[in-house]
């Protein structure tokens, strides 16, 4: 079909491309309108409740809340350094003219010099970009953190409520962007790969984006022992 094997980047990379972004508008548009439906509005409709019955808990009771922001600011600090690192490496790649990985003949598309350096600054765009979103979502975390730990303080629920959002909304997007990474690394080994991945990407994110659980509303109880049982029940 293509008698320039050059030609056949041109047509199903950004056909791979454009896959992933619709397929992350359509779920933007459900985020937004439809957040039932997505594990995103799920997750983010439990983080609400959470933070506010922590905020009504005792000292003791907060310090478990902490542990748990704790743990999410070490794993996007984790994938922050990742980041950073392959970064490192992709623009070592990048500044190495010398070095080509892609004289194979079991590439079938454009294996040519400029080609290769666009598919190197292409993952590094994606690797920097995960970084500074982790980065952000580490940083919300350790402010969500202090305005936890604030006792006895009239702060108002939303305000640690937006922090805990926001901060897990820049974890969603800094494994979108390496997302969009895996499916980069693929054009490494050539076109039809990168294409290929793309529709297997979708049908996988499609399948963990998606929810079919009721939203809850939930409902705190104090007893005297302090121990909090919550009770639940289906909108």
């Amino acid at each position: 079909m293509f008698h320039d094997r050059g030609s056949i980047d041109l047509v199903l990379v950004p056909s791979g491309l454009a896959i992933m972004f619709i397929y992350h508008l359509i779920l933007l548009y459900r985020i937004l309108y439809y957040p039932q439906t997505t594990v995103v509005g799920y997750e983010n409709h439990n983080k609400l409740a959470w933070v506010e019955r922590l905020l009504q808990a005792t000292p003791n009771e907060i310090s478990l809340g902490l542990s748990v922001i704790s743990s999410s600011t070490s794993a996007s600090s984790n994938l922050a350094s990742l980041s950073i690192a392959l970064s490192s490496f992709i623009g070592t790649l990048v500044g190495s003219s010398s070095t080509n990985l892609l004289t194979t003949q079991v590439i079938y598309g454009d294996k040519s010099q400029s080609t290769s350096t666009v598919k190197y600054i292409s993952l590094l765009i994606c690797f920097l970009t995960a970084f500074t979103a982790f980065i952000q979502s580490a940083r919300y975390f350790v402010h969500a953190s202090y305005l936890m730990s604030t006792l006895d303080s009239d702060l108002p629920v939303g305000y640690v409520q937006r922090a805990v959002i926001r901060g897990g909304n820049f974890w969603v997007l800094g494994l979108r962007a390496l997302y969009f990474a895996t499916v980069l690394l693929m054009w490494i080994f050539g076109p039809i790969p990168m294409f290929f991945c793309s529709l297997f990407m979708v049908a996988i994110l499609h399948f963990l984006d998606s929810n079919s659980m009721p939203l809850h509303r939930h409902s705190f109880r104090r007893h005297s022992s302090s121990k909090v049982m919550c009770t639940f029940a289906s909108l």
